[in-house]
This record gives C-alpha cells, structure tokens and sequence, in this order.
C-alpha cells in the first residue's frame, strides 16, 4: 500500500507519499480500506517531531478515517467485511490501509457520505468526552468554546446546542464569527478586538461560562479561570498557546471550579472504545436525524497532504480539511 511517511520532522515538505507495507488485523482488530483521513492539529505536532505516535501504534499520521472493512481479525464479532465505517486511531489514517481494534470503529452516520464520515470520529469523541462525560454540560448552561470555527469548535457549537446549552464562541475574524452563529452560537467574540473575559461576563449577567473548552493552554489559562462561573469546570485540549501558565489558586477557590486536561490518543483502548461507544449512543442519533453534521473546508487527494497542512497551519480554514486516499 502506500501512506504519508515522515522520514524526518519537519515543514509540510516532510510529508511523502511512499510504498510501505501492508498492516495485518490481529486478535480483536480489523483491517479498513481507507476512503479518506482528516487533518487534525496533533497531525502538526507529529510531523514537527513535538508529538510521537504511543507504543505500537502506526508511525504514519492520521488520527481518524473511514473506510470498508477489509478484513476481520480474530476474537472480532458484529463487523463484517465490506461495512462502510468511520474510526478513531492512534495513528495511521493518511494511508490506503489501517489496522482499527473494533471496540474504536463507528458505523457510518444514516444521510452521511464515505468522505464526510472520515469529520467525525476525533471532533466528537473529543467533544463528548471532555464537555459531556468529564464538563458535564448540562441543558441552560453556558459553554464558552475556544477557535469555535475549528473542526472541535464546530461539533462543540453543535452538540451543545442540541442539548439546550447556550453557546459562546471566540475566532479570529467575521466570517468565522458568522459561521459559528450559522451553527447555532449565541454569543460572538472576535479574539483580536475583544476581552473575552468581558464579553462572557456581560454576556451572562455576571455569571460567567459553566464549561470553557480551551485548546491554547498557557496562554488562557488565567483569562479561563477568572471567565468560568461558580462551580465552573475548564477543560483543556490543547497547547497552541504554550504549556507553562500561571493559575491562580485563589480565584479557582473562590469559584469552587476544577480544571482538567486530556488528549485521546495514548489512552488504553477500553478508555478509547468506552468513549467510542458513548458517542455512538448520543452524538449519533443527533446526526443520522440532522440536529449535528460534519462542517468541511475542503477534500484534497491523500498523497498532497503537504498541502493540507499548509491551510491547516494557515488557520484560514472553517471545519475539517478532508484527504481523500486514491
């Protein structure tokens, strides 16, 4: 097969289109035919040399995708070859092949397409565990999600309006802003012009947000906490503002607020298919009956994911940027 090999870090040019062999389904696993992947931020890091595959998993980028089902290994029931799915990975979906365990495979969305699925296993496993299953969003509550125009964002503005959560959003530009409103957001910060801080407070009467949804790090840390409400709860994703903040351990007292951080792709499997299978009781129906969709900038073909990168790192973009394999 061939797949997007890093044979040392660096820029986009890093990523090469080579022949490699092909992976085997073992015990409790299955090999899919891959129809498409999606860039996702952790992509970046992995190819600039910042964030290595765990033990055992693939060495090619790709954090998720959707394929057919090529082949069933041992100790596998309920998939059969030929079914259409979408899987989250700990690497490995910028190829033509992936070995998948079952308990992380999805079946493909009722009214969603082969391409658009490979949108949505890492946004919404992301999303649920971390604003439902470990933020507890709750119906009346306000989510303040941060790059709301991202493919996070875009699921978080979705899922939380679909549960009756009022959402704040901040972006980096108008027509960004207006995508997120067009997605459902109430309350409409532009990052470069306003004091996010501010716009929450006002936004809610003072109250603050109940859940912030961070993937700079450092850099907001002490704007989140001093953001979130009483009994707030800020959970962080990412670290594109830095890993080393100050946190002001009075002020999270005095909100009886809890702060945690979290990534999915080291986790342990069972941690992995507990998640999977939560997103396929409560995220699913939500999109098989329209209430939440995949939002994608655009599809390029697998072997320009240089390119991909680029508009990835650009931050031009709205959604996911999809690679197509050939």
């Amino acid at each position: 097969m061939h797949a997007i090999t890093i044979f040392e870090p660096g820029g986009p040019e890093a990523l090469v289109w080579d022949e490699v062999p092909d992976p085997v389904a073992g015990e409790g696993e299955v090999l899919v035919d891959v129809t498409a992947s999606a860039v996702n931020r952790a992509d970046v890091l992995q190819r600039q040399g910042f964030y290595n595959p765990p033990p055992g998993a693939s060495p090619y980028p790709g954090l998720e995708c959707s394929g057919r089902i090529a082949a069933v290994g041992p100790g596998v029931s309920g998939w059969a070859v030929g079914d259409e799915v979408c899987a989250l990975l700990a690497g490995g979906g910028y190829a033509q092949k992936v070995v998948v365990p079952a308990g992380q495979l999805l079946p493909v969305p009722a009214g969603v397409d082969l391409v658009r699925a490979a949108a949505l296993p890492e946004v919404a496993c992301t999303v649920w565990s971390n604003v439902f299953m470990i933020s507890h969003l709750r119906p009346g509550e306000t989510l303040l999600v941060h790059g709301g125009s991202s493919g996070i964002g875009t699921m978080a503005i979705q899922l939380a309006k679909a549960v009756g959560a009022r959402v704040a959003v901040t972006a980096g530009t108008k027509e960004k802003l207006e995508r997120c409103a067009e997605l459902g957001a109430d309350i409409l910060i532009n990052y470069r012009e306003q004091d996010f801080v501010a716009e929450v407070e006002e936004a809610t009467a003072g109250a603050g947000a109940d859940v912030v949804l961070d993937n700079m790090g450092a850099k907001y840390l002490d704007r989140n906490v001093r953001a979130l409400a009483v009994n707030g709860r800020l959970a962080i994703i990412g670290m594109q503002g830095g890993v080393k903040g100050e946190l002001n351990i009075g002020t999270l007292l005095q909100k009886r607020a809890a702060v945690t951080a979290t990534s999915l792709r080291a986790r342990p499997a069972e941690e992995k298919s507990a998640i999977v299978a939560a997103v396929r009781e409560h995220v699913w129906p939500l999109i098989a009956g329209g209430r939440v969709r995949p939002v994608v900038d655009r599809e390029l073909p697998m072997p320009r994911a240089a390119e991909a990168h680029r508009v990835v790192e650009e931050s031009g973009h709205i959604g996911k940027v999809l690679l197509v394999a050939p």
